[in-house]
């Protein structure tokens, strides 16, 4: 079975990653790790934290001589804005008087957090419901990537709208619908978007937010080739593949929505028009004239690309801050308070979705094939394919 833990605060000495399952003699590349931490960390609209942070794995169990072990395998990010925290964030009791943080942000977990652990000083709540927290699930994340990469899976993301300026017509959704020269386009846009022209309308739009101290949601789509027929199961709700693809979209920070394939739009039309038909080619693959149901049917993978589009919140931190309430007093306040944030997250919470689509994907791939070895889960694989 796969899973994995995650622990560490935002401002803590580092983050730290358990998974376990990953069969024996994998082949892991501490630089694929790396590379999708820092593409959590571009994207136009970041804020001063990505200036302090260079996020680097360390592999602390688990691996050895570049190959995984079969055992459970500990990952370290550290957090190199601790040394400003150090006192405020120490583990032991400190002399000095810390001043708590009572104003909460609408919008954020702070006052549903303080008022669930009973905390007096909102900092609790701040530094675990903190985005940061994702930069641990993109390492995992980078690991299940190499996996995948043995059965010729490939995750990709890109942002298709922020703040209402966006593609005007729906991508197909069909594999000949996203060409590789899309993706290089995607990697180079600071928007990771490949339209240009759109890049720069979107960089405009949070301008003008960052200009009115606000800040700026968008939709992003995740995108997995290569997945064969047949993960995920109808027999239980919570092993369906559309289930545990929605939950881990929806577990990414300031996501609010979610769909899969042409999702909402399909309730808009009829069913002859939603439908893909299918089609058996001469040499015996199955393909869909179409991909409206994004991938996923009765809960099973259909051999066509999983399409994901998820809806991001703006994030609740404002520089001219909303009005709110003081937990230690009660009373009512003109302005909550501004903590160093971003104005726009949404590419960056795109390649968290890749990252949260490739560990969903690594689970299924070993629930569906076992194995405690790569090369007995690639037997297994190669045996289910004939």
């Amino acid at each position: 079975m796969f899973r994995f833990l995650t622990a560490g605060e935002s401002h803590g000495p580092c983050l730290t990653m358990i998974v376990e399952g990953l069969p024996a003699g994998l082949t892991v590349e501490k630089e694929v790790v790396d590379a999708d931490l820092r593409r959590r960390q571009g994207g136009y609209g970041r804020g001063g934290r990505m200036k302090i942070e260079k996020d680097a794995v360390r592999f602390l169990s688990g691996v050895r001589h570049g190959k995984t072990l079969g055992s459970p395998i500990t990952l370290q990010v550290e957090n190199l804005d601790w040394v400003n925290w150090e006192e405020r964030m120490n583990a032991e009791p400190v002399e000095a008087e810390m001043e708590p943080v009572t104003r909460v942000r609408p919008g954020h977990a702070d006052f549903t957090g303080s008022i669930k652990y009973g905390h007096d000083d909102v900092r609790n709540v701040i530094e675990r419901s903190s985005s940061r927290e994702t930069a641990s699930r993109v390492a995992v994340g980078g690991l299940c990537r190499q996996f995948l990469a043995q059965f010729g899976i490939e995750v990709h993301s890109h942002v298709l709208s922020v703040a209402g300026v966006g593609y005007e017509t729906p991508r197909a959704m069909t594999r000949e619908a996203y060409p590789d020269e899309m993706w290089s386009a995607v990697e180079e846009s600071p928007m990771r978007t490949a339209d240009a022209t759109l890049t720069e309308k979107m960089i405009a739009r949070i301008l003008e937010a960052k200009r009115d101290g606000d800040t700026c949601g968008g939709v992003f789509e995740v995108v997995a080739f290569g997945v064969p027929i047949g993960l995920g199961t109808f027999s239980q709700w919570d092993r369906r593949l559309s289930t545990r693809v929605g939950m881990a979209m929806m577990s990414i920070p300031s996501v609010k929505a979610m769909e899969i394939g042409a999702g909402f739009e399909t309730t808009r039309t009829t069913g002859s028009h939603v439908h893909d038909v299918l089609r058996h080619g001469e040499n015996g693959n199955w393909s869909h004239l179409t991909n409206n149901a994004g991938g996923i049917e009765g809960g099973i993978s259909n051999g066509e690309p999983i399409v994901v589009r998820v809806g991001v919140k703006p994030i609740p931190t404002l520089a001219h801050p909303l009005p709110s309430v003081d937990l230690a007093t009660g009373e009512n306040i003109d302005q909550s308070r501004y903590e160093r944030s971003d104005v726009c997250v949404v590419p960056a919470a795109g390649v968290v979705g890749e990252a949260m689509m490739a560990i969903v994907l690594t689970e299924a791939v070993l629930e569906k094939f076992g194995g405690d070895s790569i090369e007995e889960t690639l037997r297994n694989y190669r045996g289910y394919l004939q």
